[in-house]
């Protein structure tokens, strides 16, 4: 298939990448000319202008949003409903709040255009071992679009969870447990570390809890990398950012009546990570930085 991808960032870029190694043709877009010029070495083929995209696809044309959520997914949108055509489908990948989906469909449904909300998990790691997709849409407009999913995705991880805002909403839950998972991982470190009369080894114990132990997880072993170059694990401050699906998470639980304390704690967490240096933030700073490549801070 031939498929637009707009946003050649850390996640748009790579997904470009698996696309084509899939044997898709990509046209790249991005606000970047060396990101344009990057991609196309990569076999993509690259466009200075959104408008572009209406004669170089074939229909249904298919787009890729691959941009920060909020005003940059939604202008972006709103742009590519002029240039497109019925019959035609947008997708957005990125991390959308789940109730603006239906908005953004039924805008595009004055002219015909399918909406698909995309929700992608597998940060720096994906073009290696795949993302994992949670797509909700019509059956009609998945339809058009799934041989995308299934070379963008590891075997067994793409489905077709529900209508339109599904996917979204399912990624959004989907970083909340992320959310409960670092933090319980950085407590646990952190009270080993603090245990001084043991001088426990903190890679030691990373690496083994990977064979057999009932933690282990691909986050273990992407913490097991994280603490495996103890200088530089030393520089990263606590400091941990939330992008906004943790809030929405506890605030679904809080509207659905769920009760949710540990991800609505570790969210807690993170506002006061803000205050301090923390060895547990410090913990899940590295283990974002490892699997999403999100930045740390260092010190000087």
């Amino acid at each position: 298939m031939k498929i637009a991808m707009i946003g050649l960032g850390k996640m748009g870029g790579f997904m470009t990448q698996r696309l084509i190694g899939a044997g898709h043709e990509v046209v790249a877009y991005d606000l970047s000319e060396d990101a344009r010029r990057q991609i196309e070495a990569k076999g993509a083929t690259a466009v200075a202008d959104l408008k572009d995209l209406k004669d170089t696809l074939p229909t249904p044309r298919i787009a890729w949003v691959m941009v920060p959520a909020g005003e940059a997914t939604n202008s972006t949108i709103n742009a590519l409903k002029d240039i497109f055509d019925e019959g035609d489908v947008i997708i957005d990948g990125g991390n959308s709040n789940y109730k603006d989906a239906k908005a953004i469909a039924d805008n595009l449904l004055e002219k015909k255009i399918d909406f698909i909300d995309a929700g992608t998990s597998g940060g720096v790691w994906g073009l290696d071992n795949g993302y994992c997709l949670m797509v909700g849409g019509t059956k009609e407009a998945v339809a058009k679009t799934e041989p995308i999913f299934k070379a963008l995705a590891p075997p067994d991880g793409y489905a077709h969870v529900g209508p339109v805002g599904a996917g979204h909403f399912v990624k959004m839950v989907h970083n909340g447990i992320e959310y409960g998972m670092l933090q319980a991982y950085g407590e646990g470190f952190a009270i080993m570390e603090a245990a001084d009369e043991f001088n426990l080894d903190m890679h030691q114990i990373a690496s083994i809890w990977r064979y057999g132990s009932v933690v282990r997880s691909w986050l273990l072993e992407l913490l097991e990398l994280a603490l495996r170059n103890p200088e530089e694990f030393d520089k990263i401050e606590g400091i941990v950012v939330d992008s906004g699906e943790g809030r929405w998470t506890a605030l679904e639980a809080i509207d659905r009546g769920v009760p949710a304390p540990i991800i609505t704690a570790s969210l807690f967490e993170r506002f006061s990570s803000r205050k301090g240096s923390e060895f547990s933030n410090r913990i899940i700073a590295a283990l974002r930085n490892q699997f999403g490549g999100h930045a740390v801070v260092k010190e000087d």
